[in-house]
């Protein structure tokens, strides 16, 4: 999901008003029956003390996801890959859905691939292996052979996806729009959320754009430190369409299977330390960074290099935005400049009433100061997160989309961090504190050409 998509979107298609009044009718129906399954269940728990309500009641969340959809099994993807975000009960139950998801009908998926490239799977590859790997709920993955011998996966769309996405998008912008009254609505910026959400859905129905978007992903890490430390897998573009992504087989370790990682030899610290430069390279220098590190997405190759993989959500900076990034970490963190770093959100557009960024930097200073004396791996992004949000709430601040995106990358590598290195202290390690005297310095000539 590119979470700065400015086109018109070009493969949902329109939806009528008597489609959108049945599929809201069906989605009210899947959620009463959720409800009334969860009370059910409930009883029944209670009476035989068996699972406890939270858990049944995320069980059962999940299980209407399910039900209700493709669109809504992707909101629960969403949940899954935002751990501090929602509860840890609740977040672990959507992991289901992240690969585990029912595979659409054989027959179904040979002929959509047939459409795409003119013969089916089976003489297409000199071998193919119709029960996929892997399902979730835009696409599946299948394994394969080509014919000169080199083993490739195959990303295929479900049949008839983008049909069943729409309408359930529609409702989402409506349902965004009435939120966006109420003052939490519009905080969170449900509007702008779910448009996000519809554009990055739409960008992720073309597998051409995750293609392009993974090898300028890569390229853009090279001429830095950190380019040997991380790979993708190569696209075999003659075997690939918008609905097919044919791609080179990757034997790797997920970065979360800590026993694995450390049979095969590999520094638990080394690969948190790679995984935190490369997302803030991308980021601060590339101007693109990688939107869904969840670990079924960040594996560790025998050589030890990370290995990126599905990047049909990713994030972008302007160089305007990147140079404002810059100073903001440098007034926060180094120089404890907080009327500075106030001005500094305010450019970003977070803030919408200029006067209370006087105000904010006493705010900001509250929240913020600790972090210069904190290891990452001691901090809870949940409680930063939380108090953010306190102070967005007074200040009629919305944090930008992208900072976001970012924030959820970071619970990510937090999590890395206690899984594989946790006594790690990041903010005193020799390499990362050299990587923020970097962004220092740019910053101050980033200023000094400002004021000349």
């Amino acid at each position: 999901m590119n979470t700065q998509q400015s086109n018109p979107r070009t493969t949902l298609p329109e939806v009528s008003p008597a489609t959108e009044v049945t599929r809201l009718a069906s989605a009210a129906a899947h959620a009463a029956a959720g409800v009334g399954r969860y009370a059910l269940h409930t009883a029944n728990d209670v009476l035989h003390r068996k699972l406890p309500s939270g858990q049944r009641a995320a069980q059962e969340v999940v299980s209407t996801f399910e039900h209700l959809g493709p669109t809504y099994v992707k909101l629960g993807q969403l949940i899954a890959s935002s751990p501090g975000v929602f509860s840890e009960t609740l977040s672990t139950e959507f992991e289901t859905l992240l690969d585990q998801v029912t595979p659409a009908d054989p027959k179904a998926i040979g002929a959509l691939f047939t459409r795409e490239l003119g013969k089916p799977p089976d003489e297409v590859f000199a071998t193919f292996d119709a029960e996929p790997i892997a399902s979730a709920s835009i696409a599946q993955v299948h394994t394969a052979t080509l014919h000169s011998g080199e083993e490739v996966v195959v990303k295929i769309q479900r049949p008839g996806i983008a049909r069943r996405l729409a309408p359930d998008v529609a409702l989402l912008e409506r349902v965004a729009n009435l939120v966006e009254l109420t003052d939490a609505g519009k905080m969170l910026s449900a509007r702008h959320v779910v448009e996000d959400f519809a554009d990055g859905l739409d960008a992720e129905l073309n597998f051409l754009n995750e293609a392009s978007t993974m090898q300028e992903w890569f390229d853009c890490l090279q001429p830095g430190p950190f380019g040997d430390r991380v790979r993708v897998p190569t696209v075999y573009h003659e075997f690939s369409t918008a609905r097919v992504l044919t791609m080179e087989r990757i034997y790797a370790t997920r970065i979360d299977d800590v026993a694995a990682v450390r049979a095969a030899g590999h520094d638990g610290t080394e690969l948190c330390r790679n995984l935190l430069l490369s997302l803030l390279d991308s980021a601060f220098h590339g101007g693109l960074f990688h939107g869904d590190l969840h670990a079924g997405n960040v594996l560790v190759d025998a050589d030890g290099r990370l290995v990126l993989l599905d990047f049909g959500i990713v994030g972008r900076f302007t160089p305007r935005t990147r140079r404002i990034l810059r100073q903001l970490v440098v007034d926060l963190i180094v120089k404890k400049d907080y009327d500075s770093a106030g001005r500094g959100i305010f450019l970003l557009g977070a803030v919408h009433k200029p006067g209370s960024t006087i105000k904010g930097g006493s705010d900001l200073e509250k929240v913020t100061a600790p972090l210069s004396g904190t290891a990452l791996n001691d901090m809870s992004y949940t409680d930063l997160g939380r108090q953010m949000a306190a102070i967005a709430k007074v200040h009629d601040a919305r944090l930008p989309r992208e900072l976001v995106l970012v924030g959820k990358q970071l619970l990510y590598v937090e999590k890395y961090m206690k899984l594989l290195a946790p006594r790690w202290k990041a903010i005193a390690d020799k390499e990362i504190f050299g990587y923020m005297a970097g962004i220092m310095k740019e910053a101050e000539r980033d200023r000094r050409r400002e004021t000349n």
